[in-house]
C-alpha cells in the first residue's frame, strides 16, 4: 500500500469492476473467490483509512454489477444486499459483539445458522400464492427479469401450498447445482466437445441466463430459500426460523441443515461440526451464514450501504487459489499410466499448503492449455487429489512453453502406446519398469496366476524395500538365508514361502500368460490363446492378424499381445523364468477353473479407496466378467464410488444393480 492512496483505490476498483464482470454479466470468472476477496479487503482498508475517496460508485457502495442487458429490468422493492465476511473466528466474536451492543444486551443473542450455498442469488414474487416473476440480483437495486427459465426450475414451486401466505410475497434464495449433476453437465459438454464449466457456481449462474429457456431446462438447477424480502397482506412469525419454517410448509425449498444457535460459542460448535461434513454434502458450500433470528431485533440494527448489520458470512478456507506452474512431471503407476502431475509454488488452499496438483491426462493438458510459468487456479476438496482448474492467460509470461509429452517411459525408457479413443499414455515396460514392479509381482502371484502360497502385499512391499526382489523371475531366486531376514519371517514361514514358489513352477500355459500381466488378457483371452496355439512359442510368433483369429482378441487385444513379444526385455524375462523351472505342458493346457462372473457385465465410477479402478477391473476379469466403459440395459451392476456422477444417474434410470466399495470387496472375496 505505498505510494499513493488515490492510484492504489482507483486500481483496485478497476480490478475489481473487471472481475466482477467477468463473474455477474459473462458467466466467466477469472480468478477464484479468495482472490477477489483479498482485493476486496484492501480496498474496503484504503477506504476506511481515507473515507474522503470513497465514491458513489466504488465496489464497496454496491452488490454486483449491472445487468447485461438482454432481459427485462426488475427494481427490487428491497435491496438484495451483500454480507459482510468473516475469515477467522476473532471476526466472528467481533461480530457478535457489536450486535451486542448495538442492541444494548448483555444476554446471548440467539442466530439463526445454515449453509452458505455456492450458486446465484434468485429474487421470486408470489402474488395470491402464483409465481408471478423470477429476477436476478443484478447491482442490488436493479436485477433483470428471467421469470421464463425460473419456471424451469422444478424444486421453484409455481403456486403455493396450503394457506395463510400473504397476498404479496418476495422471497430470496440461491440456485445452484448439486456435485452430481454438475459432473453430469460438464460429462455431456465434453462429449460434444463444448466449453466445460468451471465449477457448479459458474454453471449455476450461466444456466439461469440463457436466453432460450429450453437450454435452462436441461440444466440440473435446485433452488433453495434463504429469506424474504417484502410482502404485505398478511402477518408472518416474529422469528426468521419461524418464516423459514413457514416457507417450507408453503413448498419452498429451505436448507435442511438450518439450526438455532444461542451465543458465539454455538455458532462456532456449528461452523465446525457442518465443516467436517462439507465435502460429504451433496453440494458446495463456501461457509456458514448467521442471522439474528429476532425479526425486531433485525430492524433494530438496520444494515449499512451494502450489507445488513445482523447477518455475516463466516467463510471456509478458499478451496480454490491462485499460483504459478513451476513445471509440469510424468509419473508413471502401478499399472503403467503415465499421469502429468504440476509442480507448483505452494500456495494454502483449503488450510493446507499445495505443492503439487494432477493435471489427469495429456488431453486434459491440451484442453487446459497450460504453459510452464502460467498463473493458474488450483482447487482442492477434502481429500480429494487437488486439480489445476484452469489458466489465468492474462498473466501469461512471454515465451512460456506447453510441457513436452513423453515419447518414452521416464522410468524405464520403454515405449509409451496411446490407445485410440483413451487419454491416458502407458508404459509397455511391463515386467520390466521399476514403477510398475509391486503391481507386476502381486498379479503374478495371485491365486488365479501362479498361485504362490503366502506371498501377499506386506511380503512384496518388503522384498522390493530390502532389494531382493526387482523381477518376478528374482522370487525364484530366493534363498532361505534372505527370507529369514526379513521382519516377521521365520525359519519356518521362510520354508514355507520356498515351498510354494517350488510348487508354482509346475503350472499351465493359460495360467501363466494371464501372470504375464499383459494388457487386457484376461484368463478367458489367456486359456483361449494357448488352446488356439498350444504352445507358447507360437503365441509369441503370431502377427496382428493372426492373433485376430483367436475367440475373444480383437484388435486392440491383438496389438496388445504384439507388443508385448516384441519387446526384449519381456522375452528375457520369460526365459529367466523358465530356465529357473517354470513349466507347464504344451499343446495340452490344464482347463482353468469355471468362472464363476462368467457372462456378467460391470461398469466403474467414482473413487475407489482399497484398490485402483485399474486393479477392480483386473480383479472382476479374472473372475470372467466383462469390465464396459457405460452403463446399458445389459449392465449386470455398477460399481460406485465417491464422485459418481452420469453413470450413476444413468444406472438409476435404468434400475441397474449398485455396489458401493465394500459390496466390491465382498464379491471379489467370495470368489477367491
Amino acid at each position: 500500500m505505498a505510494g499513493d492512496p488515490a492510484r492504489e483505490v482507483r486500481r483496485l476498483r478497476e480490478q475489481l469492476d473487471r472481475y466482477g464482470y467477468h463473474y455477474h454479466v459473462l458467466d466467466d470468472p477469472l480468478v477464484p473467490d479468495s482472490e477477489y476477496d483479498r482485493l476486496f479487503q484492501a480496498l474496503l482498508g484504503l477506504e476506511r483509512l481515507h473515507p474522503e475517496l470513497v465514491v458513489p460508485d466504488s465496489p464497496s457502495q454496491r452488490v454486483g454489477a449491472q445487468p447485461a442487458g438482454a432481459f427485462a429490468e426488475v427494481s427490487h422493492r428491497v435491496p438484495m444486499l451483500s454480507l459482510d465476511n468473516a475469515f477467522a473466528e476473532d471476526d466472528l466474536v467481533a461480530f457478535d459483539r457489536r450486535v451486542r451492543e448495538r442492541l444494548q444486551e448483555d444476554d446471548a443473542i440467539v442466530y439463526a445458522c445454515e449453509p452458505k450455498l455456492d450458486g446465484a442469488a434468485l429474487s421470486l414474487t408470489y402474488e395470491n400464492g402464483r409465481l408471478v416473476r423470477g429476477a436476478t440480483r443484478g447491482d442490488g437495486s436493479t436485477g433483470e427479469d428471467i421469470t421464463l427459465n425460473v419456471r424451469t426450475i422444478r424444486s421453484v414451486p409455481l403456486r403455493l401450498l396450503g394457506r395463510g401466505y400473504p397476498g404479496l410475497l418476495e422471497v430470496r434464495g440461491e440456485v445452484f447445482m448439486a456435485k452430481a449433476g454438475f459432473e453430469a453437465l460438464n460429462e455431456r459438454a465434453q462429449a460434444r466437445g463444448d466449453k466445460l464449466f468451471a465449477n457448479p457456481r459458474n454453471a449455476a449462474a450461466g444456466s439461469l441466463r440463457q436466453l432460450d429457456p429450453a437450454l435452462t431446462a436441461a440444466r440440473p438447477l435446485r433452488f433453495c430459500c434463504y429469506g424474504l424480502g417484502y410482502h404485505e397482506g398478511a402477518a408472518l412469525p416474529p422469528r426468521h426460523s419461524e418464516v423459514m419454517a413457514a416457507l417450507r410448509e408453503w413448498g419452498l425449498p429451505t436448507s435442511e441443515e438450518a439450526a438455532l444457535a444461542t451465543g458465539v460459542a454455538q455458532c462456532l460448535d456449528y461452523y465446525r461440526e457442518l465443516a467436517g461434513r462439507r465435502d460429504a454434502l451433496p453440494y458446495d458450500i463456501d461457509g456458514i451464514v448467521y442471522k439474528v433470528d429476532q425479526l425486531a431485533q433485525q430492524e433494530r440494527l438496520g444494515a449499512v450501504s451494502r450489507a445488513p448489520r445482523w447477518a455475516i458470512a463466516y467463510k471456509f478456507p478458499a478451496q480454490e487459489a491462485l499460483t504459478r506452474l513451476l513445471e509440469v512431471e510424468f509419473q508413471v503407476g502401478r499399472t503403467g499410466a503415465i499421469t502429468p502431475v504440476a509442480r507448483l509454488q505452494p500456495v494454502s488452499v483449503g488450510g493446507v499448503t499445495v505443492s503439487n496438483a494432477t493435471l489427469h491426462n495429456v488431453d486434459e493438458v491440451a484442453r487446459l492449455g497450460v504453459c510452464i510459468g502460467d498463473t493458474v487456479i488450483v482447487r482442492r476438496a477434502g481429500d480429494v487429489i487437488p486439480q489445476v482448474l484452469r489458466v489465468v492467460a492474462e498473466r501469461r509470461p512471454a515465451g512460456a512453453v506447453p510441457p513436452a509429452v513423453p515419447q518414452s517411459c521416464p522410468v524405464c525408457g520403454s515405449p509409451v502406446e496411446r490407445d485410440a479413443g483413451e487419454a491416458v499414455l502407458r508404459c509397455t515396460g511391463g515386467l520390466y519398469c521399476r514403477a510398475q514392479q509391486r503391481e507386476s509381482i502381486r498379479h503374478f502371484a495371485s491365486r488365479r496366476a501362479m498361485h504362490i502360497d503366502g506371498l501377499g502385499e506386506k511380503l512384496i512391499a518388503q522384498l522390493l524395500q530390502a532389494g531382493l526382489v526387482k523381477r518376478v523371475s528374482d522370487l525364484y531366486r530366493l534363498t532361505g538365508d534372505e527370507l529369514a531376514g526379513l521382519e516377521r519371517m521365520g525359519a519356518k514361514s521362510a520354508d514355507n514361502l520356498l515351498a510354494a514358489l517350488a510348487a508354482s513352477k509346475a503350472t499351465t500355459l493359460p495360467r501363466f500368460l494371464f501372470a504375464l500381466g499383459i494388457r487386457e488378457v484376461g484368463e478367458a483371452t489367456a486359456r483361449a490363446l494357448a488352446e488356439h496355439f498350444g504352445s507358447l512359442e507360437a503365441i509369441a510368433a503370431a502377427d496382428r492378424e493372426t492373433l485376430q483369429s483367436v475367440p475373444d482378441v480383437g484388435p486392440v487385444v491383438a496389438e496388445h499381445i504384439y507388443h508385448f513379444f516384441r519387446a526384449s526385455h519381456n522375452l528375457e524375462e520369460i526365459a529367466d523364468l523358465r530356465a529357473l523351472g517354470v513349466r507347464w505342458p504344451d499343446g495340452d493346457p490344464r482347463p482353468v477353473a469355471a468362472q464363476p462372473l462368467q457372462g456378467q457385465v460391470f461398469c466403474l465410477t467414482g473413487t475407489l479407496e482399497s484398490l485402483t479402478r485399474d486393479e477392480a477391473k483386473a480383479r472382476l476379469q479374472a473372475l470372467g466378467a466383462r469390465v464396459a466403459g457405460s452403463v446399458s440395459a445389459r449392465t449386470t451392476a455398477l460399481v460406485a464410488g465417491p464422485g459418481a456422477g452420469s453413470k450413476l444417474l444413468k444406472a438409476q434410470e435404468l434400475g441397474v444393480a449398485l455396489l458401493d466399495e465394500e459390496g466390491l470387496l465382498r464379491l471379489l472375496e467370495q470368489h477367491r
